[in-house]
């Protein structure tokens, strides 16, 4: 019986070494640290990819060296002012001429993301990569305001898309100042 005992011990000891190598040391931590980074970004990147939580990591990890070190460069209040009049004239427009406005505000925060120094919106992709590095949570509805417009969705899609497409402009359009501590911007401020 002792033998058997000192088998078993020997076979969970090398499951657990086969799996720590497996994982690799620090990998559990990476992938849990990038879950917290990027919030629900992270979980549309790894259904982007199938499942494979590598893939998905990598992509990360790649958005982050390429923008992670962006600057963004604060809204004089003139200019904050005329983004925010636009995007509360293009709510008002929306109950006229629904599609036009959302393909209006998806343009409204492409410039407005290219003026706090984020890349322009004509390299799309390239934009929606250093947005999701520094508004993760907020970076879907722009997605989803681009995707409603481009496929011709009903009004009530269009409505859905330009409310979520909200707080990633309020993010964008928000007084912020830099807090050394937590190596971020802080909000400063209301947003639309």
């Amino acid at each position: 019986m002792p033998t058997v005992l000192i088998v078993a011990v020997i076979v969970v000891f090398v499951a657990v070494v086969a799996a720590f190598l497996y994982v690799g040391p620090g990998r559990g931590t990476r992938r849990g640290s990038l879950r917290r980074r990027f919030g629900p970004e992270y979980d549309w990147v790894l259904a982007r990819h199938d499942g494979n939580a590598r893939a998905a990591e990598a992509e990360l990890g790649e958005r982050v060296k390429r923008h992670g070190s962006l600057e963004g460069r604060p809204l004089t209040p003139e200019t904050r002012e005329r983004f925010v009049s636009r995007w509360t004239g293009l709510q008002e427009q929306f109950v006229d001429s629904p599609r036009q406005a959302a393909a209006e505000a998806e343009r409204l925060v492409g410039a407005l993301a290219q003026e706090r120094g984020f890349p322009a919106p004509e390299d799309r992709e390239n934009q929606v990569d250093a947005l999701s590095v520094h508004h993760p949570h907020q970076v879907n509805g722009y997605r989803t305001l681009h995707s409603s417009v481009a496929d011709g969705a009903g009004t009530e899609d269009l409505r859905a898309a330009l409310l979520e497409a909200r707080g990633l402009f309020g993010e964008l359009v928000a007084t912020r100042e830099h807090d050394p501590d937590r190596g971020a911007e802080r909000v400063r401020g209301g947003s639309a």
